[in-house]
């Protein structure tokens, strides 16, 4: 599954919410008519059995559905708003909130960058230095302002942070399963 999305808070009183988009193409992925999968985030509430179109009952909880079909999208003040599919009011709107939007990495095109990767290509690959030491690998990508850092798993189970930039990561070898990294000391130890 490839993530292009974050359900944030609720806009509004009529179901539509603000979305973090985690796609180079929020246009084609949040166009209406399109299907997205969910996962619970790290700030999702599973509150248990409940359709969006029951609405919100407190004595009840409520349950993300597996499925979100886009309504409606628009840029708002440079902020992502969707409107979902029966997603009526704002309390069900605050229920989503913290919910992945995820598409079927097999759906999705290989980029025509030859310098651009989806996540799920690099996740899993060995993370070696230009001289063949193994490091670790990749754990998962992190989206930050500045650059993508790629989470290096390390052999004794922690984890370290790499900038995903050509001055560090010189090479992505895809069909070798590997990625060479050239880190400035200390960078491993934070």
């Amino acid at each position: 599954m490839l993530i292009v999305g974050r359900i944030g808070k609720p806009h509004g009183i009529r179901g539509e919410v603000t979305v973090e988009a985690r796609t180079d193409e929020p246009d084609t992925r949040f166009a209406p008519g399109a299907v997205l999968r969910t996962m619970p985030g790290a700030n999702a509430v599973d509150r248990g059995p409940r359709s969006p179109e029951a609405g919100p009952d407190p004595g009840e909880p409520f349950q993300v559905p597996d499925e979100l079909t886009v309504e409606s999208a628009r840029w708002h003040q440079g902020r992502l708003l969707v409107a979902f599919e029966g997603v009526l009011d704002r309390d069900v709107a605050e229920a989503l909130r913290g919910t992945l939007l995820t598409v079927d990495s097999a759906d999705v095109a290989p980029p025509e960058d030859p310098e651009e990767y989806h996540d799920h290509q690099l996740v899993g690959l060995a993370v070696v230095t230009r001289a063949g030491e193994r490091l670790g690998e990749v754990a998962r990508i992190d989206h930050a302002p500045a650059s993508d850092l790629l989470v290096l798993r390390r052999p004794e189970g922690r984890t370290a942070l790499i900038p995903f930039v050509k001055a560090i990561v010189p090479e992505v070898d895809l069909a070798g399963g590997r990625v060479v990294v050239d880190p400035p000391g200390g960078l491993l130890d934070l």
